[in-house]
């Protein structure tokens, strides 16, 4: 990877420690986002396992790692610079509002790479799904790629019954209310081009969890190309989503895009796009 350090701070909630990839390489960049809340423990394995990976499978593409720390009050942010300082490759943002949704929108349209990514910090999906990924979109013409879950391909293990059925549930419902094609609306490994980040990432509302499901929504209703892929995915049991309270919010952001929301944020493109 041809990259320079750089390091850029703004008046809080954001902070920033990344790399610029350099404009002159004739390498398609790609910069892989984990959000993180309270991770001290997860994260320095996590990034250890992706740099890894990524070093070996990745050599086409220049690439770094951000890691999206929104709101931690642990050693996160500690931990976060301690990995910066390892890995060439690896930066920071921090927030001091939290928000998975929020963390996102920040880094992507802060990024000046090509193509953006993000995965959970436990890592959930095989890694070995990254290349396909980010493939569908510098060849395939994608605009935004997802891990699925629900695909008839995938291999999930280890997902207990009542998250299954939720999950399935939640989906059907998507479906149902949109008539769209994707599967899996919340599987936390998905890829995106700069392009359509800039684009979308503004005109969603929801900060947290639902965050994916509005993104996806709104790119499918308004004609982006979204390839789906099969996935292997182990469940995590330390998994801190709250199956209720986020079912719930994720309810009303439906009804919410149903009832205004997505013809609104569709308007506001289109404006955009004149």
């Amino acid at each position: 990877m041809r990259a320079g350090p750089s390091t850029r701070e703004t008046s809080k909630p954001l902070q920033r420690d990344i790399l610029s990839i350099t404009t002159m390489s004739p390498s398609p960049s790609v910069e892989f986002v984990i959000p993180v809340l309270n991770e001290e423990r997860a994260l320095p394995g996590s990034v250890e396992r992706l740099h890894g990976f990524l070093s070996e499978t990745m050599q086409s593409y220049d690439w770094r790692i951000v890691v999206a720390d929104n709101g931690s009050t642990d050693r996160t942010p500690a931990v976060c610079k301690e990995l910066s300082s390892s890995f060439e490759e690896v930066g920071y943002l921090r927030l001091e509002e939290r928000g998975r949704g929020r963390a996102l929108r920040t880094a992507w349209l802060a990024s000046d790479t090509d193509y953006l990514s993000y995965m959970d910090v436990d890592l959930s999906t095989e890694l070995e799904a990254i290349p396909p990924l980010i493939d569908s979109l510098a060849t395939g013409g994608y605009d935004l790629a997802v891990g699925s879950r629900l695909h008839r391909e995938s291999n999930v293990m280890g997902r207990l019954l009542k998250r299954e059925v939720v999950s399935r549930s939640y989906n059907l419902i998507i479906r149902s209310m949109f008539f769209v094609k994707f599967r899996d609306a919340q599987c936390g490994f998905k890829a995106i081009s700069r392009k359509a980040a800039r684009d979308l990432a503004p005109l969603v509302i929801d900060n947290g969890w639902f965050f994916d499901t509005e993104l996806l929504i709104l790119a499918e209703k308004n004609g982006f190309r979204i390839f789906e892929l099969p996935v292997t995915w182990t469940d995590d049991p330390d998994t801190r989503v709250k199956i209720v309270k986020t079912a719930y919010d994720d309810m009303m952001g439906l009804f919410r895009l149903r009832f205004g929301g997505l013809r609104k944020a569709s308007e506001r493109l289109r404006d955009g796009n004149r």
